[in-house]
């Protein structure tokens, strides 16, 4: 029986049989010099380039929504004249087409790890396809095609784009990866379609196929040919997850009617439809970098009021929380040049950023404040990365003065955790973003696999300041959210409810699930599981406290 350790997408768990996509990467051009010469060469990555954008567009008519964007995106990418003169330069020092593709490609890549975070995980996917364009010049096969006809969890080294739009994903039971991040495309696509997935765990790709594999998302453990106490356990947590998925869906609340509201983390308005499907009352959060990223110049009013009216009108009557533009460190953009940072993610990124060129927020709140005024939703809006209570007030009048009247903030450094009960005096409502809370907490890049064991939003340090927020918001009668991908682990929901949270927000595969573990106890009952949670020094000895009161006394 072997074991292996990495990030947990989630918090379901999956049984099955491996099947590995074997991904043997085209073979590392020499710098061996062209016979053909720099005008033959150029022929050949034309030709190679374009059957890899080609192959790209193929596969995303017949992608679902998620992957098609991202394809389409990146087959654009391997037009990019950019690049197409970088790999020129090389061709022209005589080298050949497979040398320059790979060079040019390899030097943008690590452009994007140098800037970091969720940015540097696309430097996997410029590899990718690299090493597509090299196989192309070398006429090796470009995929390899995983059709076994049964259930199964997918084995890999990383998953790219391409290879998941050739997957059947209604069969894939889990995915596990051996590289990758928590924000690498393999952890976007588990959390968007609701599939148990564990990334980053180092040596798993050399596990036979056909092999028994545990994937525990919730535990961030993959376990080969478990033995028969494990394998109950786990067929007792699929039993749950079964039952939760057949309840109707009903407003989140406790076993004793506390509410607490179960919302949608969302990133744009074609994902409105999965969430009220999934029964979302409304949305926890809407990022709204979409609008912004690919823009050379920031978007006009009326170019942001149509998107922002689209997810509003989804939802009558519900809230819809919208997160202003979270620029900066793993989201560069163009026209907020932060300048040059040796760590962007403690230099000017959300609020800061959005303060150095006052004019982009202003135009956001006014678009907001514009699709409130005629929706019948209600909108809250809130501002990511705020680290003092003189940075929450200048935000709040702001959103104010431009007409919207519900105004907070993310709570997601520890200074806005530890000095909350100042902070929520000026503010409408908080919402808690525990991904980026337990980075800066634990001091540990979230976009690192290597790290994965420290972003784990269990540990007591960051339910401490999770506790403290909530504290404050009860205080003071002012609701208090969480929107990290915490909110969609069962098990730490309740937890947070057991800590004074109102609401939670998650990917909305998740919902069900949550609800169903909240209406199995009560507010006292959540108070008990959450003190023996925060009484731990660790976070696995966190969760284990948790889950073991839990059972003895009011779950099992």
């Amino acid at each position: 029986m072997g074991e292996w350790r990495g990030a947990g997408i989630g918090a379901g768990i999956a049984i099955g049989p491996v099947v590995r996509l074997e991904q043997s990467a085209a073979p590392t051009p020499t710098d061996t010099l062209s016979t053909l010469g720099a005008e033959a060469e150029a022929e050949r990555v034309v030709v190679a380039l374009g059957s890899v954008a080609a192959l790209l567009r193929r596969r995303a008519v017949h992608a679902d929504r998620v992957v098609r964007g991202v394809l389409e995106a990146q087959a654009l990418m391997v037009e990019d004249p950019a690049l197409r003169d970088a790999i020129q330069l090389r061709l022209d020092d005589g080298v050949t087409a497979e040398a320059a593709i790979a060079g040019a490609f390899g030097a943008f890549a690590e452009l994007l790890v140098a800037a970091g975070g969720y940015v540097a995980e696309r430097a996997t996917d410029l590899r990718d396809l690299a090493d597509r364009a090299v196989g192309a010049l070398q006429g090796l096969p470009s995929e390899a095609i995983v059709d076994p006809g049964v259930p199964y969890v997918l084995v890999a080294r990383d998953l790219a784009p391409a290879d998941t739009a050739v997957l059947d994903l209604d069969r894939v039971l889990a995915f596990v990866t051996s590289e990758g991040g928590p924000t690498s495309h393999s952890a976007i696509l588990a959390r968007q379609r609701g599939i148990v997935a564990v990334v980053g765990a180092t040596g798993v790709a050399a596990v036979a196929d056909g092999t028994e594999l545990l994937v525990d998302a919730l535990h961030g453990r993959v376990v080969a040919d478990p033995d028969p106490a494990e394998r109950a356990e786990a067929e007792l947590r699929l039993a749950v997850q079964a039952s939760a998925l057949a309840t109707p869906a009903a407003p989140g609340a406790l076993a004793d009617g506390t509410r607490i509201a179960l919302l949608a983390n969302i990133g744009s308005p074609s994902e409105v439809g999965d969430a009220a499907r999934l029964g979302a009352e409304g949305v926890g959060l809407l990022r709204t970098e979409f609008l912004f990223l690919d823009a050379a110049e920031p978007p006009t009013v009326d170019a942001q009021l149509a998107s922002y009216r689209a997810v509003l009108d989804a939802f009558p009557g519900m809230p819809v929380v919208v997160r202003l533009l979270d620029a900066g460190a793993d989201k560069p953009l163009a026209f907020l040049p932060a300048g040059e940072e040796l760590n962007p993610a403690l230099g000017r990124r959300g609020l800061r950023a959005l303060r150095a060129e006052e004019g982009v927020l202003r135009d956001q709140l006014a678009a907001l404040a514009a699709a409130g005024a005629g929706s019948a939703a209600e909108l809250w809006v809130m501002a990511p990365m705020v680290t003092t209570v003189e940075e929450a007030r200048f935000v709040v009048q702001a959103a104010h003065d431009a007409g919207i009247p519900n105004a907070g903030v993310v709570i997601e450094v520890p200074s806005a955790a530890l000095i909350a009960d100042r902070m929520l005096r000026h503010v409408d409502f908080a919402s808690i973003g525990t991904n980026d809370l337990t980075q800066y907490t634990l001091a540990a890049d979230r976009s690192l696999g290597g790290l994965s064991a420290l972003q784990d939003p269990w540990h007591p340090a960051v339910l401490r300041l999770v506790a403290e927020v909530g504290a404050a918001g009860i205080a003071q009668g002012t609701q208090v959210g969480v929107c990290g991908e915490a909110a969609a682990d069962p098990l730490l929901a309740i937890v947070f409810a057991g800590l004074g949270i109102t609401s939670l927000s998650m990917a909305p595969a998740a919902l069900a699930g949550v609800r169903a573990a909240l209406a199995r106890c009560t507010r006292e009952q959540a108070e008990s599981i959450a003190a023996a949670a925060l009484a731990a020094e660790e976070a696995d000895e966190a969760r284990r406290a948790a889950s073991a009161v839990a059972r003895a006394r009011f779950i099992g």
